[in-house]
């Protein structure tokens, strides 16, 4: 008996690194390599961003559809940097029904000062976007803040509900 006692004392300390250093996969057995900390399959699907007409307090690297400016936009510093023409994108009809928690998912650690839906904290591990060769031809029903990968471009690949946007 005492030893299962302290088997069930010992396991959580054998379990917590596994949750801090957590790495994920969607649609996906395996992921590529020891470096991602969120990947994708490589169906012709992609992500989509966050639709707010405004984010205060958001931190370095936040992405979001912003709806006052119809433009898909990423903070960088101190301010937005806009990643689509402003005023061209379509909002869509999908909102959010439910109630505002607070508080968001946090991979690769326990807690996070920084604020948004999903939080990313690693110093060396990085999200791998969903990889889509030409998504203005394979993304079939886009909508404003669908952002993916394009393998054929090598770049990213921003859609503001009207047209896709490139970046290298």
């Amino acid at each position: 008996m005492n030893i299962i006692i302290k088997a069930l004392v010992s396991l959580p300390v054998f379990l917590l690194p596994a949750a801090v250093c957590a790495q994920v996969a969607i649609g996906k057995q395996a992921l590529t390599n020891s470096s991602v900390l969120l990947e994708f399959n490589n169906e012709a699907k992609g992500i989509i961003l966050p639709s707010v007409a405004s984010a205060p307090g958001a931190a370095g690297g936040t992405f979001v559809f912003n709806t006052a400016d119809r433009s898909v936009q990423v903070f960088q510093n101190t301010g937005w940097t806009l990643l689509t023409d402003s005023s061209q994108g379509v909002v869509h009809s999908y909102t959010n029904s439910g109630t505002e928690t607070g508080a968001g998912t946090i991979i690769g650690a326990t807690s996070s000062a920084k604020p948004g839906v999903l939080v990313m904290e690693s110093a060396t591990k990085a999200m791998v976007l969903p990889k889509v060769a030409n998504p203005h031809l394979n993304i079939r029903g886009a909508i404003a803040g669908t952002m993916v990968y394009d393998t054929v471009s090598s770049a990213l690949a921003v859609y503001d509900g009207a047209q896709w946007s490139y970046w290298k």
